[in-house]
């Protein structure tokens, strides 16, 4: 019996000191919030002759590196990426191995963003720098500004702030190939920050970028810049944003191709100016050929009926360029025709019901085209064969909380190869007048400039409503608007073209002016808003 009784006692005593070695906060106890804190480092913060390859930074609890290769900024940049130790495991300092030989007389940044967090809670010790000079001072300017996007409503993602020198060896095309002397990131913000900079010009611009290889790929990034240089330290805060763009790319010609029996898709890059496309090869009398830009895409589709060939020759011509090829033929099955609608359902008040097709309408039989109300009266309508897409729409007197019955009865179109259709039924209602709001917005054009106004909505504001064209000002009014949040602006059209145009870096262009009205607006069912809207865009 004592020695079951031991043997109780002494399992008890083990499962007691067990509990009580065990460490972490209490249950119940307070969350820690207080970010790690850096100790020490070696060599010191704020070293000036530095020459050492490696650096070891201490600091007063294990922390954790998230998403380094994001947050990490060092400044001048380096050639070679130093290495960061240790990465994914839990670590009370971080090791750098500088692979490059440092320029004498420089201060160096490594900014670590906020990428140092504590293990346990991911409390973010925010902005962390590491400072040290290859010189005997350390560089103390500073510089500040912000950026914006030049069209999108959304604030930029990760954008990098280039300073380059001015001086004997400054050339623009310096952007393209060869880093800059100061980098810094304004990451998910709008705000940037340059720290210990020499006193001196400078050139600054802004890159979104795929890939932070401070280099400008016009392809890929958008760029932004300021016209004049900076002067330090007389211009520390900068006024005005900068505003990122997408350059239009030098139009290319890059290939043709044979999609499907009848059809070849042909690919450039670039702005297009007037492309078209003509046929060099014979062809038979009855020969027809329709050609249209696809949308949003850099494709031209040139559809051909048919006829004996291995191989067409055509000529392409864009401008001033001009570009000759062959496109071999070996498709041997021609599209079947393929009908939708842009309506699903709701017809609002705005919408024009499209019926698209995948190959162009070349013929439309109307009589055998109805268009019939609830109450099995025919409406009569008016057909437009789009001319940029493969589309035909149907406009006709919509009214309100209204069913409508589209139909199309076998052989009512016909396609460029003679293929018809079968029957084609759609059903559409539409709602009451009540179910939408609207917006009278007066415009205040101070200095009569031409202006794009317009209204968009959708998720990230980018979807376009309506679009008007005003040079003095004037009350417009956009009504039978579904309840939404909605944002106006105003496109300053320098030009007169009617539409936006972007910048071009070597040639200092900046974009034409986007003002956004103040406030989203939201509108709701049978509500009606009136806005004031000043443009200035001086």
């Amino acid at each position: 019996m004592k020695l079951i009784f031991r043997f109780f006692f002494l399992l008890f005593l083990v499962i007691f000191i067990s509990n009580c070695a065990r460490t972490g906060r209490p249950e119940g106890g307070p969350k820690d919030e207080d970010a790690p804190l850096f100790v020490t480092s070696s060599p010191p913060y704020n070293t000036i002759n530095f020459n050492k390859k490696e650096i070891k930074i201490e600091f007063d609890e294990y922390i954790t590196l998230k998403d380094l290769n994001k947050q990490l900024v060092v400044s001048p940049p380096l050639k070679n990426p130093p290495l960061i130790s240790p990465q994914g495991t839990p670590s009370k300092f971080i090791k750098i191995e500088i692979l490059d030989t440092l320029v004498k007389n420089t201060t160096y940044i490594f900014n670590f963003g906020n990428a140092v967090r504590d293990n346990n809670e991911s409390n973010i010790l925010e902005n962390f720098k590491y400072v040290f000079s290859t010189g005997n001072y350390i560089d103390s300017l500073t510089n500040s500004g912000s950026i914006k996007d030049a069209v999108s409503y959304k604030r930029p993602s990760k954008v990098n702030l280039l300073l380059y020198k001015i001086d004997s060896s400054y050339t623009d095309s310096l952007v393209y190939k060869k880093k800059p002397n100061y980098v810094t990131s304004a990451l998910d913000t709008t705000k940037f920050n340059f720290t210990n900079l020499k006193e001196g010009k400078y050139f600054i611009i802004a890159l979104e970028e795929t890939t932070s290889d401070y280099l400008y790929n016009p392809t890929t990034d958008k760029i932004g810049f300021l016209l004049d240089t900076i002067t330090l330290p007389k211009d520390s805060i900068l006024k005005k944003p900068i505003t990122l763009f997408k350059e239009k790319l030098p139009y290319s010609f890059k290939r043709g191709k044979e999609i499907t029996k009848g059809k070849i898709q042909f690919g450039f890059s670039g702005e297009n100016k007037d492309i078209a496309i003509k046929i060099l090869s014979k062809t038979p009398e009855n020969f027809k050929s329709i050609s249209k830009l696809e949308v949003d895409k850099d494709t031209l589709n040139y559809w051909f009926t048919p006829f004996e060939a291995d191989s067409l020759n055509f000529e392409v011509s864009n401008g001033k360029f001009l570009d000759t090829l062959t496109v071999k033929l070996r498709k041997k099955k021609i599209d079947s025709l393929l009908f939708n609608s842009s309506i699903s359902g709701t017809l609002h008040f705005r919408d024009t019901l499209f019926i698209l097709s995948n190959n162009p309408i070349t013929a439309i039989d109307t009589s055998k085209v109805s268009i019939i109300d609830k109450d099995t009266i025919d409406i009569k309508y008016n057909t437009i064969n789009s001319i940029k897409e493969n589309k035909i729409g149907f406009i006709f007197d919509k009214k309100p909380k209204q069913q409508y019955r589209f139909k199309a009865l076998p052989n009512a179109f016909n396609d460029l190869f003679s293929q018809t259709n079968d029957t084609i039924r759609y059903n559409l209602s539409t709602k009451d007048i009540d179910d939408y709001g609207k917006i009278t917005l007066k415009v205040d054009n101070i200095n009569s400039k031409n202006l794009i106004i317009e209204i968009l909505t959708g998720k990230n504001q980018d979807q376009l409503i309506e679009r008007k064209f005003i040079n003095t000002s004037e009350t417009l009014v956009f009504d039978f608007l579904e309840p939404n949040k909605y944002t106006i602006r105003a496109i300053v059209d320098e030009n007169k073209n009617n539409q936006w145009d972007t910048g071009n870096f070597l040639k200092k262009l900046l974009p034409e002016k986007i003002i956004y009205y103040k406030i989203e607006l939201q509108l709701r069912a049978n509500h009606y808003l009136e806005e004031n809207f000043s443009i200035n865009d001086l």
